[in-house]
């Protein structure tokens, strides 16, 4: 059994300007021991689906449906307005957050109260949680320091969070977040703060502190070296979406999703020619209060389709660790060849506008040939042109192939026009 599972999880906010649809029909599970990565760009619903996991939301905001077991007990925020039922919940997530779940928040200073000492606010979950007292919290709280690297920790329990340096503070932060020993980690852009020498500083540290305490670490970052670095598995999130799952390697060397591929192409790495330009994704994340009836990403995808634009993609598995979320995935390598008779015809209507439907009749006879079709039901309606808008077929030269998917063609009445 999984340590966490996590299934179908939907959070939304309610807006002056409407409903934020914040984290859409998430779906992952962690084993033990396990580092899983979610990577994503601001506002992709990284950091809400992790606040959801931990009972941490704003008023406004609320779980629409969706099952998040950890360690085989349901903790899944209550759907409804009951008081009695929310004030259940919290009493039990009060007893997991902190002790047997631990959150490492990205700006330290956010974190730690500026007015209390160090020593007070790392032996309250301490005290809380293991029913000691102040004497044993401090004497582990002292320990946590000196594993976590700070010097003199003695003295530091009686300084104040101005009194640190920001790799320190952050270093106070992990010390804090692994001082119940907690079974799952979810460490929130734990470096975003910090230098690069300081960066390289921290995750060498939680990476070797939570390797000796068995640890599974859940890293949010957008930071493809921090999780190529850190991570067992890679959840790429898009628009409130989990787009596609896998290992390192998949992710880092069989990329499927078009997000993914860009995430990548628009990093600089050694194996890139130095000459060679950047390529970013162009465009700007879709409006999560108006988010589109299909995919979320094809105003910005190179290979948008017209069914991109009316149906949500479907999840495409490859192996037991790799699925992706993507039309162009789903497909099943059904291949078509273009003649050179049919290149030279199409051609012919250079500078005129290209319609799906005359490329329909340049292909008739070979949609009829692969679905076993008669050659009239292809000229009268039986989905040819429609399919062929829906690829979003345009010039064709000799030798190309057009790819058509047998389960799309299932759904072509629907488009058909």
């Amino acid at each position: 059994m999984s340590l966490l599972e996590i299934s179908h999880l939907t959070t939304k906010f309610e807006t002056q300007q409407g409903t934020v649809s914040a984290v859409r029909d998430v779906s992952y599970h962690l084993e033990e021991g396990e580092v899983l990565g979610i990577v994503g760009e601001s506002g992709s619903g990284k950091s809400v689906g992790m606040l959801t996991l931990m009972g941490l939301l704003a008023s406004n905001g609320r779980v629409e449906e969706g099952e998040i077991l950890f360690d085989g007990e349901n903790i899944s925020p209550p759907h409804t307005k009951d008081r009695k039922e929310k004030r259940a919940y919290e009493k039990k997530m009060q007893q997991i957050r902190g002790n047997r779940i631990g959150m490492i928040f990205q700006d330290p200073m956010t974190f730690l109260n500026p007015i209390l000492k160090i020593g007070i606010q790392m032996t309250e979950g301490i005290r809380k949680h293991q029913n000691c007292s102040k004497k044993e919290a401090e004497a582990k709280a002292i320990e946590l320091m000196r594993q976590v690297g700070i010097p003199s920790p003695e003295k530091r329990l009686d300084q104040y969070p101005f009194e640190f340096s920001g790799g320190m503070r952050q270093r106070i932060i992990i010390a804090t977040a692994l001082a119940c020993d907690p079974k799952l980690i979810i460490a929130d852009e734990p470096t975003t703060a910090l230098d690069v020498t300081v960066q390289a500083q921290i995750l060498e540290l939680l990476k070797k502190l939570t390797k000796e305490k068995g640890t599974s670490v859940i890293m949010i970052t957008h930071d493809l070296g921090v999780v190529a670095s850190m991570c067992d598995r890679i959840a790429i999130m898009y628009a409130g979406q989990i787009v596609e799952e896998g290992t390192v390697d998949e992710i880092f060397y069989e990329p499927h999703h078009p997000y993914t591929k860009g995430l990548l192409n628009s990093i600089n790495n050694s194996a890139k020619d130095n000459d060679e330009p950047l390529v970013p994704i162009p465009g700007t994340p879709p409006d999560l209060l108006k988010l589109p009836k299909g995919c979320a990403f094809m105003s910005r995808c190179p290979y948008t389709m017209k069914i991109c634009e009316v149906q949500a993609s479907p999840v495409t598995t490859y192996s037991e660790t790799h699925c992706c979320r993507c039309w162009l995935e789903c497909m099943d390598e059904t291949k078509i060849t273009v003649s050179g008779e049919e290149a030279a015809l199409e051609d012919s209507m250079a500078g005129s506008h290209f319609y799906p439907d005359f490329a329909a009749v340049l292909l008739k006879q070979k949609v009829a040939e692969q679905y076993g079709l008669k050659a009239e039901n292809v000229l009268t309606g039986a989905g040819s042109s429609a399919m062929i808008d829906m690829i979003g077929l345009t010039f064709l030269d000799d030798g190309d192939e057009v790819l058509f998917s047998a389960p799309t063609y299932g759904h072509l009445p629907i488009w058909h026009t």
